[in-house]
């Protein structure tokens, strides 16, 4: 089978297409045939081998996490899913999956959901790390309550897009920085509130119940002074601060998102009725992968850089 891997790691250019022999299955695993697969800022990193200190993987190694596709075959001990299903989930080999770039992937079955009717499996592979991302940040971390104010940083990247429409389904007033050319994408969204960085900054007279960031750094330092006393503040770009937490009086977190089969059920209920709508900014084959990365590495890109696999 064709699979996008690395030899060693580097930036887009180490990427290459390879033939290599198909995952064998095992015990309590799952074979998908893989019809789509697609990018995030975590397969960046382990391709240029930032993530070695704490989750090392051996070259070569097949690069992506997020997956659509169907089962191909079921291991030993399985249950909740048969052969033909289609479904969607993670591949990673971060998370002891073969890697999603490939023709087929193997992976646990807890990392897998079923395929919501209402989408394809392109729009499918968008959303299983940054929807289930957006969940947990709102929904298990920060409680998110109606009426509640939040502001979302980064409100146009793959997990800001769905932050925005999760909040809104929960009746959260929303507050999101953009860039300029996504100012009207983030209203399409439903945000109440767009700020273009470039050119604005949110008031410091504000005060949120909670801030859900995607971008880190200075622009996560500056939101936390924003967050009532009480408050929660969630980062998917930095880590938990616990002394800063208690100068502010608020709960930092920063989140390691764990895509699981009953995160993605629930995810999969707010695509069939539509208050999730995944956006694909581009999609390449697979062997374009070189390009996707490239194109995910963008910083204007708006949505999720998508490979399509099989027809």
């Amino acid at each position: 089978m064709k699979a996008a891997q690395i030899k060693q790691f580097g930036h887009a250019d180490a990427v290459e297409i390879v033939d290599i022999q198909p995952p064998v299955i095992q015990p309590g695993m799952v074979l998908v045939e893989v019809k789509a697969a697609s990018l995030n800022p975590i397969d960046t990193a382990v391709r240029e081998g930032y993530t070695q200190s704490w989750a090392p993987v051996e070259l070569p190694v097949t690069l992506g996490g997020d997956i659509a596709g169907i089962v191909s075959e079921i291991g030993d001990g399985v249950t909740g899913f048969q052969v033909g299903d289609k479904v969607y989930g993670q591949a990673s080999a971060l998370g002891g999956g073969s890697g999603a770039l490939a023709e087929y992937a193997l992976t646990k079955p807890e990392q897998l959901g079923l395929l919501p009717e209402n989408i394809d499996f392109n729009e499918a592979a968008s959303l299983p790390l940054v929807g289930v991302s957006a969940l947990q940040g709102l929904k298990t971390h920060i409680n998110l309550q109606p009426d509640q104010k939040i502001l979302i940083t980064g409100g146009t990247g793959g997990i800001g897009t769905a932050a925005i429409q999760i909040a809104k389904n929960l009746g959260a007033h929303v507050v999101t920085t953009v860039g300029t050319q996504a100012v009207d994408y983030a209203k399409q969204l439903g945000a109440d509130e767009v700020i273009d960085y470039a050119t604005q900054e949110v008031g410091t007279d504000q005060e949120f119940d909670a801030v859900f960031d995607t971008v880190g750094g200075e622009t996560f330092q500056k939101a936390l002074a924003m967050v009532k006393k009480g408050g929660t503040a969630v980062t998917m770009a930095g880590q938990s601060d616990e002394a800063k937490s208690q100068e502010l009086g608020i709960t930092i977190i920063g989140q390691m998102t764990h895509v699981n089969t009953a995160a993605l059920d629930e995810l999969s209920a707010l695509i069939t009725s539509k208050s999730v709508t995944p956006h694909v900014a581009s999609t390449f084959t697979l062997d374009q992968a070189k390009e996707a990365f490239q194109a995910r590495e963008n910083e204007s890109i708006i949505g999720k850089v998508v490979v399509s696999i099989k027809d």
